[in-house]
């Protein structure tokens, strides 16, 4: 801390050994010092808090908050932090929070303690309170100073969706009070500030104040409060507690004071952090999820590699939206199609999605001319050469793949890596066209890219670790996250997800009603039920893989067993002309092109399944579906197709949208506990038949107690 010659005292944070300063004992302690020194020396006028380090505070130290199992203790936790805030804002002096970068979570929390916020207008720092996405809500009075301060109907959003705001956003959403060019500046305006308000109060300690837009009594508040716990569970379906205890904390403390409210906060905050929810999220979307962005599967000893120039070939959706995210980044990309038309197409996806982004503010005119000067439309192989690294996206056709490999391997340089972004064809058969199989790679994306975070990279038989080290270095930099898998049909995440799927249509076939299926998939957290999942995936692909994987089958001597959902498939396509929704027509009936209305339920479905005497129960339905999953993700870590349990987590959450609240496929099974997970499959396969029977690994890791770490 330092002191002026005006009296203003800069109080600057600087936590040792970390690369951003976290609400942990090393930084609170001294803080109430400071503090302290503060409330007893007269002489200071005014207070400035700021960051030395590039951000201004990150949040709360979450290897603390995941630590903890004893409710009473996370509730001491959340009070000590509210003290200190507390004695920070009725201190006697103006507080100015000067936030040279982001603050998220308890770092914004912070500043919402202090009596006005500067901001450097950094496009790159965020503001917000993102604690809902691990499970939690934010604990140090987050919940009742941000209605306060904005709002109930502002606020709510913010922290039921997690959003994290720019500077600009956020001024103008009442949250941070004014922006600086540069530090200096901001500084400056931090200061004048303490010296034009003496005497600041904050507007929840004003005897005349009154909450922006009205308390939870209101009548707008109160219509709003009534359909907002529904709107919340339709997306939830109560599987995020989070959700619930926010809005909680935001009603009740609209009918308390502000430091009953902070109290009642502090009890839902310490609900959460021992649930399992919280658990399971922490410890798959913060620490594994880190590891992997940290490069735990990349190979070591070799050196960082960028993608200059990148060859696509095949400009439908996956390949127009490889080109959008590679361009996006400053990649220069070739996008190779067998027309012009087509590749004009191709290219006219990342035109529009640009136009999506102009209208919202978010991109120019002039940088969308940039943009697409980085995308050359072609049918020329001759334009690839010079790619570092060429994207395969073609049809999923064995002849059509091996012949485009030789085509642009022709024309490439020698040291070019070449991938193939094939969902299910096992890529060391693929990589047999090519005359380099060690620089043939596999990169899985999903549809749409510009959306999805995950790329699966397949390892070959002959890949090379330089090879995989180059896919995943491309893959970090179009800002995806990496998971690593070895070699198989299907891969891990196509052919674990294939089980959610299945599964569904084997209740179908069942004769289980196709609603009731479709809701036990959204209640186990899936983002949309199995039905309408194969109608997005499309049954003539579909029909198209079982042929194929037929075929691959026969080739290799191995005897094909064909799943339960695959008559479905047969029916629907081939006697009921029924392929999904691209044709407008499948499980559910869509509105025509251009026109607005929602999907329905096909009602024929009645006729064509016609529904079983006995209807079991969502839960059975739930455990089917789940069950499956997790059992293929263990099957596929057994066999070395997935190898580690962070990638195995990850994948199945960004490839396929496994239950987000279950931490995971593995973690599923470690929440459940591996026996009692064994004992439940084993009963599931002896009433539905050998896809539930355990993998041998869970089987000998409930007998030795274990579980995956």
């Amino acid at each position: 801390m330092t002191v002026d010659a005006d009296g203003i005292a800069t109080l600057t944070m600087d936590l040792a050994d970390r690369p951003m300063n976290v609400l942990n004992e090393a930084l609170m302690a001294p803080f109430a010092e400071y503090i302290a020194k503060i409330e007893a020396d007269a002489a200071i006028k005014g207070v400035i808090i700021t960051s030395a380090k590039r951000e201004f505070l990150a949040g709360a130290d979450i290897d603390m908050v995941f630590g903890i199992t004893d409710p009473k203790q996370a509730f001491e936790v959340a009070e000590q932090l509210k003290k200190m805030l507390r004695r920070l804002e009725l201190c006697g002096r103006p507080v100015v929070a000067a936030l040279n970068g982001t603050a998220l979570g308890g770092g914004l929390e912070v500043a919402l303690a202090c009596h006005y916020r500067v901001a450097i207008a950094d496009p790159k720092a965020k503001f917000g309170l993102p604690e809902v996405k691990l499970g939690l809500l934010p604990g140090g009075g987050g919940t009742q100073r941000l209605p306060r301060m904005i709002g109930i109907q502002a606020s709510l959003p913010l922290m039921l969706e997690g959003k994290e705001l720019n500077a600009e956003v956020a001024k103008q959403q009442g949250i941070i009070n004014e922006l600086a060019v540069d530090r200096a500046e901001m500084l400056d305006k931090a200061k004048s500030w303490c010296l034009a308000n003496p005497k600041p109060v904050q507007p929840w300690d004003d005897k005349k104040f009154r909450w922006p837009g009205g308390d939870s009594r209101s009548p707008a508040v109160v219509q709003m409060l009534a359909i907002a716990p529904s709107m919340a569970a339709a997306k939830t379906q109560g599987n995020y507690p989070a959700a619930t205890n926010i809005m909680s904390c935001v009603y009740e403390g609209g009918i308390v004071d502000f430091d009953s409210g902070c109290r009642i906060e502090s009890r839902y905050f310490a609900n959460l952090v021992v649930s399992q929810v919280s658990k399971n999220m922490i410890g798959t979307l913060w620490f594994q999820l880190n590891s992997i962005n940290k490069g735990k599967s990349r190979p070591e000893g070799i050196p960082k590699s960028k993608v200059s120039k990148l060859g696509i070939l095949g400009a439908g959706m996956m390949g127009a939206g490889i080109a959008y995210v590679s361009a996006k980044v400053g990649i220069e990309c070739v996008l190779l199609d067998s027309t012009i038309e087509a590749a004009e197409k191709g290219k006219a996806y990342s035109a529009n999605l640009l136009d999506k982004s102009i209208k919202k503010g978010k991109e120019t005119p002039a940088s969308k001319g940039v943009f697409l000067d980085r995308i050359k439309a072609t049918t020329d192989y001759a334009d690839l050469a010079g790619c570092d690294l060429v994207i395969e996206a073609v049809f999923e056709d064995r002849a059509i793949k091996a012949d485009v490999t030789r085509k642009t391997e022709a024309v490439i340089p020698a040291t070019a890596t070449f991938a193939s972004n094939t969902s299910t064809l096992p890529i060391t058969g693929l990589a047999a066209a090519s005359v380099r199989p060690e620089q043939f790679i596999g990169l899985h994306f999903f549809s749409p890219v510009d959306k999805m975070p995950l790329v699966e990279i397949i390892m070959g038989e002959k890949t090379s670790q330089e090879t995989l080290a180059k896919g995943f270095d491309y893959v970090q930099q179009i800002k995806k996250t990496p998971i690593v898998v070895n070699d198989s049909r299907g891969f891990y995440t196509s052919r674990s997800f294939a089980t959610y799927v299945n599964e569904g249509l084997a209740l179908l076939a069942e004769g289980q009603h196709p609603r009731s299926i479709e809701m036990a998939g959204l209640k186990a957290g899936m983002p949309v039920g199995p039905l309408a999942l194969q109608d997005e995936v499309s049954m003539s692909l579909s029909l198209h893989v079982m042929t194929q994987t037929r075929k691959d089958y026969a080739d290799e001597g191995k005897t094909y067993a064909a799943s339960a959902s695959e008559p479905v498939v047969l029916k629907m396509v081939k006697e009921l002309d029924r392929p999904g929704k691209k044709a407008g027509k499948g499980f559910y009936d869509y509105p025509a092109e251009g026109t607005k209305g929602e999907k329905m339920l096909w009602p024929g479905l009645a006729q064509a399944f016609p529904l079983a005497d006995v209807q079991i129960s969502q839960q059975e339905m739930i455990d089917r579906m789940m069950f499956a999953q997790a059992n293929e993700a263990a099957r596929c870590f057994e066999e070395n197709v997935v190898m580690t349990v962070a990638d195995t987590n990850i994948g199945s959450i960004f490839g396929w949208g496994f239950a987000p609240h279950q931490g995971g496929a593995l973690q599923f099974i470690n929440a459940y506990g591996p026996a009692k997970f064994v004992a439940r499959a084993e009963t599931l396969a002896a009433k539905y038949g050998p896809r539930f029977k355990p993998a041998a690994l869970l089987v000998k890791m409930a007998a030795e107690g274990k579980r995956f770490e």
